[in-house]
């Protein structure tokens, strides 16, 4: 019987070609023998039944016969028998061979198989066959294939064809499994992966006896056998028969339930290219023994499921990557958003954090090198039962002295994970401490000796080797964000150096000479007043002029308080500037466009040059007004201050590329440039001057697309 695609036995019908070349054998289309002859009649009637056992067998190993593809040879004197639908048939003859050869003739316990197009190698094959020459003829003896060597191939195509269908492990290994329990006619299979000793796991397991099925699966996932130990010693090479099974013996001793009368299993080493990463367990009931044409088989399926394996971890991990530059990309742009104003130790807290809650690493920790021991700077831990060590000796933990002195990434064993943190009774939780089982560390290139960046998880394999590039360009980013906030807390540092000399030359050129003056006349009120004849009139318009100068001295000073920050900046930064310019005995008129929140940097910057801008108008523009505008976009912020009065002096309306002459203008400029902005002043056709500054803004979606409470 032949098998259809659905997998169904079909009967096979005679073709033309067939019936055409039985009759010319001396058979009809029904199976009687033609010929009158009893001796003739039985020898025929032999050799249909031969005929008929070998396109029987020849079928069901995938091989059917048809006219142009293929051919089985009924015995060494004997016709060719043919039969119909030659289009499957060429698929079938196909199969046979491998998928790269076309057709496929047998005689005796041989096929022989043919290249597609071989109609001349077909032909002599045939005519070989006829004469029982097979042995003489000139088809390739590599071309001769044994009809038992037909059904591996099939067999070993269809697995190849199964591997092919997933990329997920699991799902490849279970589906593989069952198909080559259904192809081979055992009835239970089960396969292990390991990575070292005793780290073991039944990935994939068809039909087992509930024997070993029971207990939570621990039967199949717990304890060491005597195919592990093979495994793990390395004397497991090749496929071998495995006596006794030691889980099967322990369910006959301990009585775990019924075995299904299997006592004895194959087993074969899995491989991806020279490394061992499982072994595949077959076995049927009654099963004692294979041979070694069944273990040769096993070990070519074995190949075949280790390339995959190889496969589907190359995918997964190249999978894992993307996933993980994408997270690193996501990292990288929070942790540049949050870098406006930060200083290094509230700017490594939040590394910390992002990275525990983007790369989904429970426990991330930065040390400072200090000797011969690491000291813990900043930590961030989810687990609040559990503390990380404060000070670790390099002497005993060798994994990050590769770290902290030659400055490698290195990975942690289990048990130097698990030292990484304790619990911390005094916190008083009830919960039990979660436990680190990975662990990897990475040199951090800033300071003087450097840090050192540490993540960890308590999933295995949470953190792999194919990991290490992230964690250095994570690394990288870290230090190039603390680069930028130390590079921006001395900026500020020289910021406010700046603003302490200006005020003390405001103080100098206003309110210092105001009270000089006035303690000169107050001398000169004295002189008036304690001479021989004191002059009253003269004492009393000095007096006077004291007033005036104590004034104008009061107002300065309360003018040089209001620049340093007023308490009302927090309305607005508009708002401020307006009373600012108010109290300047300005009128203002303001617009705002646009509504977001501005970094304190940025919002700082504005709020000088807009002061000094006002101060040039109350002091040089000869008008008593000025127009104020804000507009806030997602990148940047712009602040425009004018006015229309005299103008600017010739000669000094500047580009934003040029310096500006007065000493104002250059602190109003150097400002905007700190943060990355521009600066211009210059004349209006329409008389008066336009101050314009634009400072660059982080972008408003960075802040929301990190969500730190997940």
């Amino acid at each position: 019987m032949a098998l259809d695609d659905n997998g169904q036995h079909r009967e096979q019908q005679p073709c033309e070609e067939h019936e055409r070349r039985q009759k010319a054998a001396g058979f009809s289309a029904a199976g009687n023998v033609t010929s009158s002859d009893s001796a003739s009649n039985a020898a025929d009637s032999d050799r249909l039944g031969q005929a008929a056992a070998y396109a029987e067998t020849a079928e069901d190993a995938g091989v059917c016969c048809a006219a142009d593809s293929a051919c089985i040879a009924l015995a060494p004197d004997a016709d060719i028998d043919c039969s119909a639908e030659a289009a499957s048939n060429e698929a079938s003859a196909q199969d046979a061979s491998g998928g790269g050869l076309a057709n496929a003739c047998a005689g005796g316990d041989t096929v022989i198989a043919h290249p597609i197009g071989d109609a001349h190698g077909h032909q002599e094959c045939e005519a070989a066959l006829k004469e029982g020459a097979l042995s003489n003829s000139s088809v390739s003896a590599a071309l001769m294939v044994p009809k038992h060597r037909v059904q591996e191939m099939i067999l070993l195509k269809i697995i190849a064809e199964t591997l092919n269908q997933s990329n997920e492990l699991s799902t490849m290994l279970q589906s593989v499994l069952e198909k080559l329990m259904e192809l081979s006619g055992l009835t239970t299979g089960w396969i292990f992966l390991s990575e070292s000793y005793m780290d073991f796991c039944s990935v994939a397991e068809q039909n087992l006896p509930p024997a070993l099925t029971g207990n939570g699966g621990k039967r199949m996932n717990h304890g060491s056998c005597w195919c592990l130990d093979r495994f793990w010693d390395g004397r497991l090479v090749n496929a071998i028969n495995i006596l006794n099974c030691k889980r099967l013996e322990d369910a006959a001793t301990f009585r775990w339930g019924d075995t299904y009368g299997i006592t004895h299993h194959a087993t074969v080493p899995l491989r991806t290219g020279k490394k061992l990463v499982g072994i595949l367990n077959v076995a049927a009931p009654g099963k004692t023994h294979f041979t070694d044409d069944e273990l040769a088989l096993l070990q070519s399926v074995a190949f075949q499921i280790g390339g995959a394996i190889e496969r589907i971890r190359l995918y997964a991990a190249e999978q894992r990557r993307a996933e993980l530059f994408a997270r690193l990309d996501e990292f990288s742009r929070a942790l540049g958003s949050h870098n406006d104003d930060s200083s290094a130790e509230p700017l490594i807290d939040y590394a910390l954090r992002l990275i525990s809650t983007l790369f989904a690493w429970p426990a991330a920790a930065l040390y400072d090198v200090s000797g011969n021991e690491l000291a813990l700077r900043a930590v961030y831990y989810s687990d609040e039962a559990c503390t990380i060590q404060q000070r670790i000796s390099l002497k005993h933990a060798r994994w990050l002295r590769e770290t902290a002195l030659r400055r490698q990434v290195s990975a942690a064993t289990p048990e130097e994970a698990g030292c990484l943190a304790f619990s911390d009774r005094t916190r008083g939780s009830s919960k039990a401490p979660y436990k680190l089982r990975t662990a990897a560390a990475v040199p951090l290139p800033f300071g003087r000796t450097g840090l050192v960046l540490v993540v960890a998880s308590g999933k295995r394999d949470a953190i792999t080797q194919a990991d290490w590039p992230v964690l250095e360009a994570m690394a990288e980013h870290i230090a190039g964000a603390l680069d930028s906030a130390l590079l921006a807390e001395h900026r500020r540092e020289l910021a406010r150096i700046e603003e302490r000399n200006r005020l003390a030359r405001d103080l100098h050129d206003s309110v210092s000479q105001l009270l000089f003056s006035l303690s000169m006349t107050s001398r000169g009120v004295e002189g008036l007043l304690s001479g021989p004849s004191p002059d009253t009139d003269a004492a009393l318009a000095a007096v006077r002029d004291m007033q005036s100068l104590s004034q104008s001295a009061l107002k300065e000073m309360r003018s040089l308080i209001l620049q340093l920050r007023p308490s009302d900046l927090q309305a607005g930064l508009v708002t401020a500037l307006r009373e600012y310019g108010e109290k300047l005995g300005l009128r203002v008129l303001t617009s705002v466009e646009g509504v977001r929140e501005l970094p304190r940097a940025a919002e700082d910057a504005l709020w000088r040059i807009g002061q000094e801008a006002l101060n040039n108008v109350s002091k040089h523009s000869g008008m008593n007004s000025a127009d104020i505008s804000l507009t806030l976009s997602d990148g940047e912020a712009v602040l425009r201050v004018s006015d229309n009065g005299k103008g600017m002096p010739s000669g000094a309306s500047k580009n934003r590329t040029s310096a500006p002459p007065s000493f104002g203008l250059s602190t109003m400029r150097e400002r905007a440039e700190a943060l990355g902005g521009t600066f211009s002043a210059t004349g209006r056709r329409a008389g008066g001057t336009l101050i314009e500054v634009v400072i660059p803004l982080p972008s408003a979606a960075i802040r929301t697309e990190v969500n730190l409470e997940r």
